[in-house]
């Protein structure tokens, strides 16, 4: 919707999706059109492509210049819950995309996603169908309701390296799960790595508590990586990845 002269555009992106430990965090942002070169400016990109204190700074930042922000924390029980039950990850997203994106106070024109799907549209049809707002998918046709302001879904493979607004959505994201993760090392006093299957500081906290169950809430089960885990014994080799995602 054009509020004024303005129009209105969001960006949604998750991190932690491949973690074997912590929470899957999805996030939406709010900006007026034309922020994107005022993002890129200050050094928003892909959150993957900066280091730990840059994000945090960003984070600052881009909190205070967002119209709005909307973040969902999904934790490993409800991943175990719902992949026992065959709901896909991509269906998960959808589902909290979709819940966040009913929830903000502004109407907006275009929503960029970043998409996990094999076909990049399929995406943002399953966050078309999920949310209770007017929305279309931009590559897909459908009928449109005269006198309705729809939402146009730009559902893309990589949008968080293509778009500073979906850039600025993965920031968000990854501290919040990066500060979820030193919640969780500090209450148990134990520490996760990055809790991504590839850092061998997170493999071996998984191997020397299996048998305690102290990690019960914050692993996910259903991974291929704990049945290797459960399967091998601990190994020596290895190397420790820092902030790596999948």
């Amino acid at each position: 919707m054009v509020i004024g002269v303005f129009i209105l555009i969001c960006g949604g992106d998750e991190a932690g999706r491949g973690a074997l430990i912590g929470p899957l965090v999805v996030a939406l942002v709010v900006f007026k059109k034309g922020s994107e070169k005022k993002l890129a400016r200050i050094g928003v990109r892909d959150s993957k492509l900066l280091n730990t204190k840059r994000r945090e700074e960003l984070y600052k930042i881009i909190n205070s210049l967002a119209i709005d922000t909307k973040v969902a924390k999904i934790d490993p029980i409800q991943i175990n819950e719902v992949m026992k039950n065959k709901i896909s990850l991509n269906e998960l997203e959808a589902m909290h995309f979709s819940r966040l994106f009913d929830k903000l106070q502004t109407d907006v024109d275009l929503m960029y996603l970043d998409s996990p799907d094999v076909i990049e549209e399929k995406f943002g049809v399953r966050v078309n169908m999920l949310t209770v707002k007017p929305t279309r998918v931009a590559g897909i046709k459908s009928a449109v309701q005269k006198g309705v302001k729809y939402t146009k879904i730009i559902s893309e493979h990589k949008a968080d390296t293509k778009y500073a607004i979906v850039s600025a959505a993965s920031i968000i994201a990854k501290v919040t799960r990066d500060r979820e993760m030193k919640k969780i090392e500090k209450k148990l006093g134990i520490d996760l790595g990055s809790g991504y299957p590839s850092d061998i500081y997170t493999t071996d906290a998984v191997r020397k508590h299996m048998k305690s169950g102290i990690l019960k809430d914050y692993i996910r089960e259903r991974w291929a990586t704990m049945d290797r885990i459960r399967q091998t014994r601990l190994t020596t080799f290895g190397f420790r990845s820092l902030d790596t995602e999948l």
